[in-house]
C-alpha cells in the first residue's frame, strides 16, 4: 500500500509536467521557413501540437496548400504562404501578413537552404557561392533581422537557426553549404548576447542524416552512408521529426535557460569546432 502511495506522489507530478510542456506554446506565433517539407515541416507540426499558431511557408503555392491541410488535420493552428526568403519583399510580406493574421510573432524558425552544387570546393562557382551565402546566411540573418522588433514587443521569444554536422565536420563534395552552415553556428553566437537583454533567445539546432528530399543525394548514396554509418552510434538515418520536436523544445520554457547554444542531433557523430 505504501509503494503504491510513493508511485502514485512521483507519478502525478511528473504526468502534469508532460502536460503543462506540451501546451506550452499555447497562445503563441511561431514563423516556421522553408517549412512545406522535411525539417521545417516537421518542425512546425511540433510547435504546432505543443499549441503555437504556427506560419508556414515556401516558393510553390501547391506545397503550401499541401501542408496547411496536413497541419489543419492534425488540429493545428497554422495559416500558410509562399515565401522566397532570399527577396525582401517577399520576406517584409510574410512578416506582415502574420502580423495581421494573428496579432503578432514570439517565434522564429530560420529553416531555409540551398545547395546547389555537388563537388570539389575549389571548383564551387562565383555565383554558386553567392547563392549559397545569399540564402542560407544572409537571408537567415535578414528575417531574424525583419522578425526580432515584433518579437520585442511581445516581450521576447526565441529565434532557431537551422544548421548542420556539416557546421562541424564538413562533408567532401558540400564544401560552400558546409560554410555556410558554419557561418549560422557564429551568427547564433553572435546574436545571443545583443538579444538577450530583450528577452529573445537564439539558439541552434545542427542536424545529421536525415531522411529529407533535401539530403536524398546522401543517404540514398551507398557508399556515403556506410562511411557515416561507421561514424554513427546509432546505426540509421535520423527522422525529420527527431529535429522537429529539438526545435520546439528549443522554443519552449523547458529551454529557459538557454542561449547561444546549438544542439547537434546526429546519431553520435563526434562533432565539435
Amino acid at each position: 500500500m505504501l509503494r503504491t502511495a510513493v508511485r502514485c506522489l512521483w507519478s502525478a507530478p511528473l504526468s502534469g509536467h508532460r502536460s503543462m510542456s506540451q501546451s506550452s506554446l499555447a497562445g503563441k506565433v511561431a514563423i516556421v521557413t522553408a517549412s512545406t517539407a522535411g525539417i521545417g515541416l516537421a518542425a512546425a507540426q511540433a510547435l504546432g501540437k505543443r499549441g503555437a499558431h504556427v506560419v508556414v511557408s515556401s516558393r510553390r503555392q501547391t506545397g503550401v496548400d499541401k501542408a496547411v491541410a496536413l497541419l489543419q488535420s492534425q488540429d493545428i493552428q497554422v495559416t500558410g504562404t509562399t515565401c522566397n526568403v532570399g527577396k525582401k519583399e517577399d520576406r517584409e510580406r510574410l512578416l506582415q501578413m502574420t502580423l495581421d493574421q494573428c496579432g503578432g510573432v514570439d517565434i522564429l524558425v530560420s529553416n531555409a537552404a540551398v545547395n546547389p552544387f555537388f563537388g570539389n570546393l575549389l571548383d564551387t562557382t562565383e555565383d554558386v557561392w553567392d547563392k549559397i551565402m545569399s540564402i542560407n546566411v544572409k537571408a537567415a540573418f535578414l528575417m531574424t533581422k525583419t522578425v526580432v522588433p515584433h518579437i520585442e514587443k511581445r516581450g521576447g521569444g526565441s529565434v532557431v537557426f537551422v544548421s548542420s554536422v556539416a557546421a562541424y565536420q564538413p562533408m567532401q563534395g558540400l564544401g560552400a553549404y558546409s560554410v555556410s552552415k558554419t557561418a549560422l553556428v557564429g551568427l547564433t553566437r553572435a546574436l545571443a548576447p545583443e538579444l538577450a537583454q530583450s528577452n529573445v533567445r537564439v539558439n541552434c539546432v545542427a542536424p545529421g542524416i536525415i531522411k529529407t528530399s533535401f539530403s536524398s543525394t546522401l543517404w540514398q548514396n551507398e557508399d556515403i552512408m556506410d562511411d557515416f554509418k561507421r561514424q554513427l552510434c546509432i546505426k540509421r538515418v535520423g527522422q525529420p521529426e527527431e529535429i522537429g520536436r529539438v526545435v520546439a523544445f528549443l522554443c519552449s520554457e523547458d529551454a529557459s535557460y538557454m542561449t547561444g547554444e546549438t544542439i547537434t542531433v546526429t546519431g553520435g557523430i563526434g562533432c565539435r569546432l
